[in-house]
């Protein structure tokens, strides 16, 4: 008997077809993946196995049970780790495992043994609260959540997104303990290294099932999608000036009591330049950043934001600066035209100089036909395109990119980064955060922070070099498990 079986399952959203005729099974004990581009159906087929939503048309079954009619039955055998952590941020680690297991009729000293090799690496902090803990160790604990039942099958909708790559190999080196244990596991994820990890995947796309296979054989068949040739990038880079630095950090410090998130950091990031700005969750980034775009001032040391100081001119910084986050920062239930407006508007441009510029970035992104239509209902790859331009629509010296591409397929990524080179020739200073280490092979120079303080800064050939490691994988792992604060950060 198969652990799960769709046949011809069919859901829609109004005019949107999320899942369009989908069939497929999933053996016990298997590791399967469900791979595809934002909106391709992965969330709602997941809904529909873990019972939140029914399907129009087809079957679904759970170990048997079908979803419809059986619904208890199913919730009794599933564990579902949603995309977002399925947390309460305000309830401590232990207080989050005893409201799960009660959903589940059961308690954490009745399922200790299910999450016992997982939750015993966070055990000791079970008196912190959800929403003060680093990246791995939320995965970790939505993880012990999902499995306090003791659930036969396991469904992870992209646990891994927004998360460092040290912590997502360590998810997946706990998933390899529960396959052991006979647990079915369908997993979603963008990261190709995960996409390997699986014994099969399914390639959903726009709601249709496009094919059905290991992963290797469906990343080759499909990899206009999954394997886009690399951006070639302009050794000249851009307009960058030695003596002209947009930003200039100095022995900079961010304490929270005794704990110093931010310890002692100098860097400079020259005009045009790619600045690549990592380190694995908790290691200081995004206390850095916010210090850099003026929502946060520094206990001690100095900088400089295209020349403004960020102690005392952090509302002048947040005028000649842009940002997007890897949340887009755009109002979905506002049209196109409406975005740019109100965001050229926030920015203090003059109304005659944002109509001239909005037809010419409609034209520029061939968007014009689409100005009245509302963000909510654009591709993926739009919202992305749309937000990046509007962050910089008013030439800004610098733009802070935080995690922008997180979550998104190959193909999207590599026409971003076609745009960010674009920025970077016109001289717009580009400081980007990401976890994908082959978009941090794609920038000028990178700094790797780790406890706090900056553990390696260079190009990305130099880095590898000096450390000896093949790509930026090798070079970012080896720097993060050097980590000695770790989670107890």
């Amino acid at each position: 008997m198969h652990a799960i079986e769709i046949n011809h399952v069919s859901k829609s959203y109004g005019k949107v077809k999320a899942l369009n005729d989908v069939s497929f099974s999933v053996d016990k004990g298997e590791v399967f993946g469900l791979i595809g581009p934002d909106g391709a159906g992965k969330t709602s087929m997941f809904r529909i196995l873990c019972t939140l939503l029914l399907p129009e048309q087809g079957t679904a079954t759970v170990d048997g049970f079908d979803t419809r009619s059986q619904i208890k039955e199913i919730r009794q055998r599933v564990g579902y780790m949603p995309g977002r952590f399925s947390l309460y941020e305000d309830l401590t680690v232990r207080e989050n495992l005893e409201f799960f297991a009660t959903l589940f009729g059961t308690t954490v000293d009745e399922g200790y043994d299910s999450i016992k090799a997982i939750y015993s690496q966070i055990e000791r902090f079970s008196n912190r609260k959800a929403g003060a803990l680093s990246g791995g160790m939320k995965q970790k604990l939505a993880l012990s959540c999902a499995l306090v039942h003791s659930p036969s099958v396991l469904l992870l909708d992209e646990p891994t997104t927004g998360v460092d790559p040290v912590s997502r190999k360590e998810l997946w080196e706990m998933l390899g303990l529960l396959k052991e244990r006979d647990i079915t596991i369908v997993a979603a994820t963008p990261y190709l290294d995960e996409v390997r990890r699986c014994q099969r995947v399914a390639f959903l796309d726009r709601g249709n099932l496009r094919g059905i296979d290991t992963p290797d054989a469906i990343l080759n068949r499909y990899a206009d999608i999954f394997n886009p040739p690399d951006i070639e990038k302009d050794e000249g880079g851009g307009a960058m000036d030695e003596s002209d630095n947009v930003i200039e950090v100095k022995h900079l410090v961010k304490a929270f009591g005794t704990f110093r998130a931010v310890d002692d950091i100098s860097f400079s990031v020259k005009r045009g330049e790619i600045f690549g700005f990592l380190g694995a969750n908790g290691a200081g980034k995004t206390t850095a950043m916010h210090m850099l775009t003026g929502l946060n001032q520094p206990t001690s040391g100095t900088g400089t934001v295209c020349g403004y100081d960020i102690r005392t001119e952090h509302e002048q910084i947040k005028k000649h600066i842009g940002y997007m986050s890897q949340k887009f920062s755009l109002y979905e239930d506002l049209t196109v035209a409406e975005n740019i407006r109100l965001f050229a508007g926030i920015y203090g441009m003059k109304d005659k100089e944002i109509a001239r510029k909005t037809d010419d970035l409609l034209e520029r992104l061939n968007f014009y036909d689409h100005k009245n239509d509302l963000v909510a209902s654009l591709p993926l790859g739009w919202k992305q395109k749309l937000a990046f331009s509007v962050s910089i629509f008013h030439e800004p010296g610098v733009v802070f990119l935080d995690e922008p591409t997180g979550g998104v397929d190959p193909a999207t990524r590599r026409q971003f980064w076609e745009l960010i080179y674009d920025a970077a020739a016109r001289g717009i200073t580009v400081f980007v955060t990401t976890h994908y280490m082959d978009e941090a092979e794609y920038c000028d120079r990178i700094s790797i922070m780790v406890d706090g303080k900056i553990s390696a800064l260079g190009t990305p050939d130099e880095l590898k070099q000096q450390l000896n490691q093949p790509d930026m994988d090798h070079v970012f792992t080896y720097l993060a498990r050097q980590a000695k604060r770790g989670d107890s950060a």
